[in-house]
């Protein structure tokens, strides 16, 4: 199958950029937030890559002020805020490079974590330069790494994040669904659009319950997501961002304001 335009700027930016996988919605206070340490951990969906307005002291991490944690700290001045979540980040560069600022002070952490794990990024090529039939049997694929290596992954994860903070409340939050369906849209094909769905609610399902057992509070942004996927209308996700490809299939500033911050608050 020969290459467009179009495929080449998606292939070139998932390779280069992975998934790691605005409005004005108000962010009230928590009760407790000042009397906290709050540390942000994770991949591009915690660092904002999607909103814009990134700290170029962030580096490649590409973390935006526009994102979740970051809005959830200005408006709840927490004693203490440390931002490490990075685009691209995997189970195992949270390990590696996210954890230091835990201690038995942080009262606080968020994290989304196992998409840039799971191959999304890959899922993402293959549903975007090939058949309905590849599309579905590597999203299959993703799956079964989903139910075979990810939670041990996660555990890993999760055990540091309470061994290095005792007393922290962690809120895990999970991903979006992308598409709207039922919708005319130019692009992938329906088939293709309801199983990267599926694909997302597996890892969701997973993630939520490794979450669980060790008792962390996972959040759910599905529902607010909805009525805002790709295809809707009023989409707070990119799809293929043109002007700014590295932005592609992550959240907006709206979807960061509207989408994860709402879900956050309440779970903190």
């Amino acid at each position: 199958m020969r290459r467009t335009r179009f495929t080449a700027y998606v292939t070139s930016f998932l390779f280069a950029a992975g998934v790691a996988l605005t409005g004005a919605a108000s962010a009230q206070a928590s009760p407790t937030a000042a009397a906290t340490g709050y540390v942000a951990l994770g991949d591009s969906y915690s660092s904002g890559v999607g909103a814009g307005s990134y700290d170029s002291a962030g580096g490649n991490c590409k973390r935006s002020t526009k994102a979740f944690p970051r809005l959830w700290a200005t408006a709840n001045a927490p004693s203490s805020f440390h931002f490490t979540a990075c685009s691209g980040a995997r189970t195992s560069d949270v390990l590696a490079s996210q954890l230091g600022p835990l201690s038995a002070s942080t009262g606080l952490v968020s994290i989304s974590v196992g998409g840039n794990d799971a191959g999304f990024a890959d899922v993402m090529i293959t549903c975007v330069t090939s058949t309905d039939s590849t599309c579905l049997s590597r999203i299959d694929t993703a799956k079964a790494f989903v139910d075979s290596t990810l939670p041990a992954r996660l555990d890993s994860v999760y055990s540091a994040i309470r061994s290095k903070a005792p007393a922290a409340h962690v809120v895990v939050l999970g991903y979006p669904r992308f598409y709207k369906l039922g919708q005319t849209c130019l692009g992938l094909s329906e088939a293709k659009r309801s199983a990267i769905n599926a694909a997302s609610d597996h890892l969701n399902s997973a993630i939520a319950k490794r979450a669980a057992d060790h008792g962390f509070t996972f959040g759910d942004v599905r529902s607010s997501f909805t009525g805002h996927e790709i295809c809707s209308g009023s989409s707070w996700l990119h799809s293929v961002n043109l002007l700014n490809i590295t932005e592609s299939y992550h959240p907006t500033a709206a979807g960061q304001s509207g989408g994860y911050l709402p879900v956050f608050r309440n779970a903190a």
